[in-house]
């Protein structure tokens, strides 16, 4: 397939990486070519590749300190070429559940990129294990693509 899925890692402890692994094998279980960033830079980000942000939510509502400063290139960038999917992991017990997902979306959207599906935010008291639940949510969509 001639899709390319660039995953977008924002992680404080791990969880969000293991979500970007389960994603990136399901993608790649159907062909697509996949890369991790885990220290997300706009110049590692192949041309034409669709974006897939997969972060946590850090301290009060903010985003892991690997995924800030991409997000920070993110401030006044054109992304209307771009195409993503947002998946969050976060605590509901939490006022500021899924807030970085929802920060990285809010800056996706203003710089006019295209949201592809709507966002998955993963609440990790009802899903212990959040990678299946990404997986889960990702198949049908990948049964729409291409």
């Amino acid at each position: 397939m001639d899709r390319h899925f660039t995953l977008l890692v924002g992680s404080v402890l791990g969880a969000s990486e293991y979500v970007a692994d389960a994603i990136a094998e399901a993608l790649r279980a159907r062909g697509y070519k996949v890369t991790i960033l885990t220290q997300p830079d706009m110049d590692d980000i192949e041309a034409d590749s669709t974006w897939f942000i997969c972060t946590s939510t850090h301290g009060a509502g903010d985003l892991p300190d690997n995924i800030q400063s991409f997000a920070a290139q993110l401030e006044n960038e054109d992304l209307s070429d771009v195409e993503y999917f947002v998946v969050g992991l976060g605590d509901s017990s939490y006022d500021t559940y899924c807030h970085g997902a929802i920060a990285m979306e809010t800056l996706m959207n203003k710089g006019g990129a295209k949201l592809m599906a709507d966002p998955l935010h993963i609440d990790v008291l009802h899903h212990p294990i959040p990678e299946d639940r990404a997986v889960e949510w990702l198949e049908p969509i990948l049964d729409t693509l291409d």
